[in-house]
């Protein structure tokens, strides 16, 4: 997941209570989820940085499935429910950044975290990111998703997903984040880097509406 610097800010301020109790060593269970309205709260303030029309929010059609893999197989059994977008913000996901290109081609898309998600352990069912590719009717068509796992709840080596080593991104870093390893699952679009890779060249970022002046 790459952001902006902007974006990285803010996706950075909304971590921050989770990063600083893993530092200082507190594992109250009253810190280990954010207050409903806040987060409530967040997700206005987001939508609204992130100027996403409401024509987005509609559910863009399914493109095919790509090539069959083992864990592309069960995202898409457990993540079939995320085509609208709606749902995902209902269950408690928040847009975190806007649509990422890649450094030469391609892109990852918009990305959606479920902030509660990122001190859990890795579970298929339950990815801490949704990727969403923008469509030139405003509409965010479901193309993957992203598993993020904080370096300090890893133990015993690499973190992996179904016997899949996620990769590492050392601290510091554009996010503001503590040392974190992911893993990207192309499973609603055909990549031809790979089901796993960054960057899928099937993505692009040229429908992304620009936010109103300031």
């Amino acid at each position: 997941m790459t952001m902006n610097l902007p974006f990285k800010n803010r996706i950075g301020t909304l971590c921050t209570p989770f990063s600083a109790r893993r530092v200082a060593g507190d594992s109250s269970a009253a810190n280990a989820r954010q207050p409903h309205g806040t987060v409530a709260r967040r997700l206005a303030l987001l939508s609204l940085a992130l100027a996403i029309p409401l024509a987005a929010m509609a559910r863009a059609a399914p493109t095919p499935n790509p090539g069959p893999t083992p864990l592309a197989d069960k995202v898409r059994n457990a993540t079939s429910r995320y085509w609208d977008v709606n749902v995902a913000i209902h269950e408690g996901f928040v847009p975190a950044t806007p649509c990422v290109s890649g450094p030469s081609e391609g892109a990852m898309g918009v990305h959606y975290v479920m902030l509660s998600r990122l001190n859990d352990p890795l579970k298929v069912e339950e990815p801490e990111a949704l990727i969403y590719e923008p469509m030139p009717n405003g509409a965010l068509r479901f193309v993957g998703v992203e598993y993020i796992a904080l370096a300090t709840n890893v133990t015993g080596g690499a973190a992996s997903l179904e016997g899949h080593l996620l990769n590492f991104v050392d601290e510091p870093n554009r996010f503001g984040l503590p040392a974190f390893y992911e893993l990207h699952v192309w499973a609603w679009q055909d990549n031809p880097k790979g089901s796993f890779a960054d960057w899928n060249t099937n993505v692009s970022c040229d429908a992304q509406r620009a936010p109103p002046p300031a």
